[in-house]
């Protein structure tokens, strides 16, 4: 294997980790309301892993590592437990408003609706946000603008 398909050829962009309680209840979690998909399952004496991921972005990946530690033998055991939230969060932009909605009541029948569909002034656009299983906090959206202003400012299609 060369060089280029080892790694990404410059610096990306590609993972953000969460620490979980329950790796199979965040993964069951994750596929319920989101486009993520188990990418790879791992497993050592520290605890057991997952790696989430777009199958339709295998060309530029980006990777929702979630990590659940054994009690006695975590390796970040010193460190405070940090979730993300309530302002601090994971952003998923939706194709429309209703889908927007369509999370929003799986999620308030579920008990993990944290902040109702909302209109936010420009650039924040359509939200809601839902709780994952361990507190951490996934914005769901519509009309964010992101796309249209990397384009509009760096180009590409």
């Amino acid at each position: 294997m060369g060089k280029a398909e080892l790694g990404p050829g410059r610096a990306r962009w590609t993972h953000l980790a969460l620490r979980v309680d329950d790796v199979d209840r965040s993964i069951a979690w994750y596929e319920r309301y989101t486009h993520l998909r188990v990418l790879q399952r791992s497993s050592d004496e520290f605890g057991r892993g997952t790696w989430l991921a777009d199958p339709l972005d295998a060309a530029v990946p980006f990777v929702l590592v979630l990590s659940e530690f054994h009690r006695g033998v975590d390796p970040f055991g010193g460190a405070p437990d940090a979730i993300l939230g309530p302002f601090a969060h994971i952003g998923i932009e939706l194709p429309t408003r209703e889908a927007v909605d369509e999370v929003a009541a799986m999620a308030e029948r579920d008990g993990v609706l944290a902040l109702r569909p909302t209109q936010m002034p420009p650039p924040i656009g359509y939200i809601c946000f839902v709780e994952d299983p361990d507190g951490n906090t996934v914005e769901f959206s519509f009309d964010q603008g992101t796309y249209a202003t990397v384009r509009r400012e760096w180009g590409g299609g």
